[in-house]
């Protein structure tokens, strides 16, 4: 938690996102759906998170068909970098609507500490990319969507998707993925490709260009590690949704038991413990901050 000025990071979070995304080795981004799951995320090591659309609404109770809002997934990002500091890169899905929605968007994701947000090319109600028929926009308004976002930001890098490999193959995929490029991306992020070869060829076609994978269970791009993604060419990867998926399992099992027993005792194993949880969230280094600034001081 970043209250104490000293901790507080002396770049732009899209400076920092920027300068791990150019060193040589992949950058990897767990999702993280609350600012718990952050402080996990970062205890284990990582330097930059993904906020997910899917996780965001599934967290709610709602499907991901892109019927949330700017000001809903702000309120996610800010537990995210209040928590960890840490540069996040947000699920934009189609901008929330055309130009100047896109440009708000993206003044309101860096001003919340995002270091990068992605733009999706699929028409509302957006699916979750690895399902079947989506609507595509139109390629021209797209690219208009990512020159806007890169119109309005300050140091926030800027991604553009393309689900255009199901519908339009991998010539068309790359098309776009180039047309998006020339408007502005900083990188491409291709959704569902289905094999190592489309993989393969998608980064071939893109020499110089910084590429997403997503490394999302249950989907269609066959299972790989940071390690051989970054062997076929690709720049970043994100698991957009694990996070919450082993959490909601947890849950599940959790109320299944109070249900079965009339208690919590046969899942004590499987909790955080009181003390794990206030190491975690730093309480005591609260409690001592709270104490400093409420010192009293004796009247001159």
């Amino acid at each position: 938690m970043h209250l104490i000025g000293t901790d507080l990071p002396s770049e732009s979070a899209g400076r920092r996102f920027r300068a791990l995304l150019d060193r040589r080795a992949i950058l990897q981004l767990p999702g993280a759906h609350n600012g718990m799951a952050a402080l996990q995320a970062q205890k284990a090591g990582f330097e930059a998170l993904y906020l997910s659309g899917a996780a965001m609404t599934a967290s709610m109770g709602l499907p991901d068909l892109g019927i949330i809002t700017v000001d809903e997934v702000t309120f996610f990002l800010r537990q995210l970098v209040r928590a960890t500091g840490l540069p996040v890169l947000v699920d934009g899905d189609t901008g929330y609507g055309e130009a100047l929605n896109v440009m708000s968007m993206v003044r309101s994701f860096e001003e919340a500490g995002a270091g990068a947000v992605h733009l999706e090319d699929q028409l509302l109600p957006k699916k979750c990319g690895h399902l079947n028929d989506k609507k595509l926009a139109n390629a021209r308004d797209m690219a208009a969507k990512v020159a806007a976002a890169a119109k309005a930001r300050r140091d926030l890098v800027i991604v553009a998707r393309t689900d255009a490999a199901a519908s339009e193959g991998l010539d068309g995929a790359i098309a776009r993925a180039k047309l998006y490029v020339e408007a502005g991306a900083d990188a491409i992020f291709p959704e569902a490709l289905i094999s190592l070869d489309m993989l393969r060829a998608f980064a071939a076609a893109m020499p110089g260009v910084k590429l997403l994978a997503n490394m999302t269970e249950y989907g269609r791009t066959p299972y790989q590690t940071a390690a051989e993604f970054e062997a076929l060419g690709y720049a970043m990867v994100i698991w957009p949704v694990s996070s919450l998926r082993v959490a909601n399992k947890a849950q599940e099992k959790l109320y299944a038991t109070i249900a079965s027993e009339g208690g919590t005792r046969g899942a004590l194993g499987d909790m955080q413990t009181r003390q794990e949880l206030y190491d975690l969230i730093r309480l005591n280094d609260y409690e001592a901050l709270d104490a400093s600034i409420i010192r009293s001081i004796a009247p001159v």
